[in-house]
């Protein structure tokens, strides 16, 4: 806490002057939050955007990291309202689990300054499963001067590492309950595979998904629709159709035509202005309660824009508050 508290304070001097009389103690303390936000459904809700630890993360790039926490003001300025962050890997650059706890730490206190929420998510590989809850405790537990994370979120994508589909869904099901256990009443995000993929363009690449299973363990489900991958000739090359098809077959799944769904387009630098505004009327007609791109450091500032509007003053500008 001593060293994070430190950090804040050097962040707090880079980014404010202090008042006349006033030293950094001071303005440290206004920036002490003495009650955490419950986490609930509301980061889930409108635009976000996505950070991944090859972003920020100096262990993990040559030069100097693509984003760093001060890109939550252009964020904030483009109306995002949530960061999802990838603050924890498993990961030999990560040997303590999170990517970097000074950089991690200066993300949550920038964005809760600029009123935006941030969720952080991990994606487990499924061969240790107390080393994956480990990690995403990591994330429910990190704290820096009385600021938490807002949500905690499980990508649910690796498939490589425990190849036998029954035995990786046994350890989903596992690690999900577990999670679920040590969580309490806070909503879990599921960022999962969009089912079109899945069931229809690679039956193979994870096949009998649990979702019956994970129905009750998981508040808000993230599908990954990410329609820049898909083939013109497939007819789901298309902002709208991949994300409808996906999330009516994802509640169709749950046997829940009201899950609450987030959906996630992508990739950012490959999606089209005209692509956004399918996307976003599809999360209006699809009731999602927001959404985003994969992710701000692809995304042209040109799409960043774009997106922005159709939130703001577009389609998805009055998509349902969550239940």
């Amino acid at each position: 806490m001593i060293a994070l508290a430190a950090g804040a304070v050097l962040w707090v001097n880079r980014d404010t002057t202090p008042a006349p009389g006033r030293g950094a103690g001071t303005i440290v303390a206004r920036l002490v939050q003495h009650e955490s936000l419950p986490r609930d459904l509301k980061p889930y809700a409108g635009l976000g955007t996505w950070v991944d630890g090859f972003d920020f993360g100096p262990a993990y790039t040559k030069a100097t990291p693509a984003i760093a926490p001060r890109a939550v003001d252009d964020m904030a300025a483009s109306g995002v309202k949530t960061v999802y962050l990838q603050a924890v890997r498993d990961d030999a650059r990560s040997p303590g689990g999170v990517v970097d706890r000074a950089l991690v730490a200066e993300f949550l206190l920038r964005a809760h300054r600029r009123g935006m929420r941030v969720v952080g998510w991990y994606l487990p590989k499924f061969t240790d499963l107390d080393l994956d809850l480990t990690r995403l405790q990591q994330i429910a537990d990190f704290e820096v001067l009385g600021h938490r994370f807002d949500g905690v979120a499980v990508d649910i994508e690796a498939t490589d590492e425990v190849p036998d589909v029954a035995e990786r869904n046994q350890r989903l099901i596992e690690l999900s309950t577990r999670l679920r256990a040590v969580s309490g009443h806070d909503v879990l995000g599921a960022i999962v595979l969009p089912p079109v993929l899945t069931e229809v363009v690679n039956q193979r690449y994870w096949p009998d998904f649990p979702y019956p299973e994970l129905h009750p363990l998981y508040d808000v489900w993230l599908p990954m629709s990410y329609w820049t991958f898909r083939s013109s000739s497939s007819g789901y090359h298309d902002g709208y159709t991949y994300n409808d098809e996906s999330i009516r077959r994802l509640r169709s799944n749950l046997g829940d035509g009201n899950a609450v769904v987030h959906a996630i387009g992508g990739i950012g630098d490959l999606v089209t202005v005209d692509e956004l505004a399918r996307f976003a009327q599809s999360l209006v007609d699809d009731r999602a309660v927001g959404g985003s791109i994969y992710d701000w450091n692809s995304m042209t500032s040109e799409a960043r824009t774009a997106l922005a509007a159709e939130f703001a003053t577009g389609a998805a500008a009055h998509l349902p508050l969550p239940p």
